[in-house]
């Protein structure tokens, strides 16, 4: 299984101190942070692609460059990529050229995003949003898979003998990851190409998820991919540590109230450590969360954390990543290749 670190970019002011950073010291702090997790011995670094405030990650695969400069192991990835309102032709040529940048230390995961007022950004209508995801995602694979492609569709100008480049690195395009929420028809297609499937597994209870993967896994052997067990499947975590389960509760509720998303729900810290993926709490109570993971979901590929928002100062981000890299993601390891997880 890999761990890894996903961030969705948010500019946050900091409820302790009152302080907002500006846009360049986030991105830079974002930077150091992925820097800081390949030598704390995480596998993987993901940014959400966002185009709205609070965010500032409307260019993922630039900052993914610039980390990957600065980078020797670890795999750079998304979380997410909308293929939607993005061109599959400029999908295609970005990551590729980010490939070859990165010396094959790349993937990425597609989905619809959650902020509605993209669509007509970028001349897009939110009620078509599976069909440009349908659409989109078919011409992506085409070309990465082909040159002098002849193509038409319904949300873009058709092609005629068309080659995106660079090409996919040794010819190999980057493993596809799709994203989903809820959404039955996006487990389907990720079963059909035989893609990972990645459930947040945040901001509603695991039995939710857990019915998106199960159908996943069904529909993944239905298309010949092999059985159900042999299904790709990735779960988030979001995530706040520290020596003992007192102080993290006490130093991350006002973050977990000014959280984007989190003061919305309406839900108690709690509440939502007690039913989803969130764990709040001592090293040793994200082992116990995560390796009950597979209970609901079955045998993980991949477990990204998420806990860089809602305003937390750089410093403290970087104690938990110390944290986590030294007493989380070793023994996570070191059980998982003694006790093999149920596999669905």
């Amino acid at each position: 299984m890999e761990f890894g670190i996903s961030s969705i970019g948010d500019i946050t002011r900091d409820p302790v101190s009152g302080v907002l950073v500006s846009e360049h010291e986030r991105i830079h702090a974002l930077m150091r942070i992925a820097v800081h997790a390949e030598e704390a011995g995480f596998d993987v670094f993901a940014i959400g692609e966002h185009h709205n405030p609070p965010y500032f990650s409307s260019s993922d695969t630039t900052l993914l460059a610039y980390i990957a400069a600065r980078t020797k192991r670890l795999t750079l990835s998304t979380s997410t990529t909308l293929i939607t309102t993005n061109d599959p032709v400029k999908i295609a040529e970005e990551f590729a050229t980010l490939q070859h940048l990165a010396s094959g230390r790349v993937d990425l995961m597609l989905g619809r995003g959650n902020t509605p007022a993209v669509y007509p950004w970028f001349g897009q209508d939110v009620q078509d949003s599976l069909p440009l995801t349908v659409e989109n995602y078919a011409l992506l694979r085409l070309l990465w898979r082909e040159e002098n492609v002849n193509w038409a569709g319904r949300f873009r100008a058709p092609l005629t003998g068309f080659t995106s480049v660079p090409r996919p690195l040794n010819g190999v395009p980057p493993f596809v990851w799709h994203g989903s929420v809820r959404t039955p028809e996006i487990a389907e297609q990720a079963a059909r190409y035989g893609d990972g499937f990645f459930v947040n597994n945040m901001f509603a209870p695991m039995e939710h998820y857990a019915r998106s993967v199960a159908l996943y896994r069904r529909r993944f052997a239905h298309h010949g991919h092999g059985a159900p067990e042999d299904g790709i499947v990735g779960a988030g975590s979001g995530i706040w540590v520290h020596a003992n389960s007192q102080d993290a509760m006490r130093e991350y509720r006002p973050y977990y109230d000014a959280h984007p998303i989190h003061s919305r729900s309406g839900v108690s810290m709690e509440e939502e450590t007690a039913t989803t993926g969130l764990t709040v709490g001592s090293p040793a109570q994200v082992v116990e969360k995560v390796l009950r993971f597979p209970e609901h979901f079955g045998t993980l590929r991949r477990v990204l954390f998420g806990f860089d928002f809602g305003g937390m100062p750089e410093s403290k981000i970087h104690n938990v990543i110390d944290l986590v890299g030294s007493e989380v993601l070793p023994v996570l390891r070191k059980e998982l290749a003694e006790s093999p997880t149920p596999r669905r």
